[in-house]
């Protein structure tokens, strides 16, 4: 006989100012808090070498990514993290610290929420 219980999934919760709140543009007008939260994060996402971080961190094999692994995309290394605390704060990536390292990752929620924002009402 097992001892193994089943446990039901959660789904993960995002922190920081961008939540999956958005309907499609299509559905209907946004709110203006709704406005705030998507404008911040198309604002973040509207440097070419902050766009280039989002999608390293995303694609990365296992979804998350090491700062010694996504560093190099063309600007020193303090311009790197100046670009990632910009994508923090705007609640697009999450990080961690192991030893001297800092590991980011995009959680899955936020990639559901742009996607859902940009998707047309009533499209499967």
């Amino acid at each position: 006989m097992s001892n193994t219980k089943v446990l039901p999934l959660l789904e993960p919760e995002i922190s920081g100012p961008v939540a999956p709140c958005c309907p499609p543009l299509t559905e209907r007008p946004l709110t203006a808090e709704e406005a705030e939260r998507t404008a911040a994060m198309f604002k973040a996402l509207g440097d070419p070498v902050r766009l280039r971080l989002f999608s390293l961190v995303a694609s990365h094999e296992g979804g998350e990514a090491c700062v010694c692994d996504i560093s190099d995309v063309g600007v020193s290394q303090p311009t790197v993290s100046h670009h990632l605390k910009k994508l923090k704060e705007a609640g697009l990536l999450s990080s961690e610290r192991r030893g001297t390292w800092v590991f980011y990752r995009v959680e899955p929620a936020v990639l559901a929420a742009m996607g859902q924002l940009l998707t047309r009402a009533g499209a499967a």
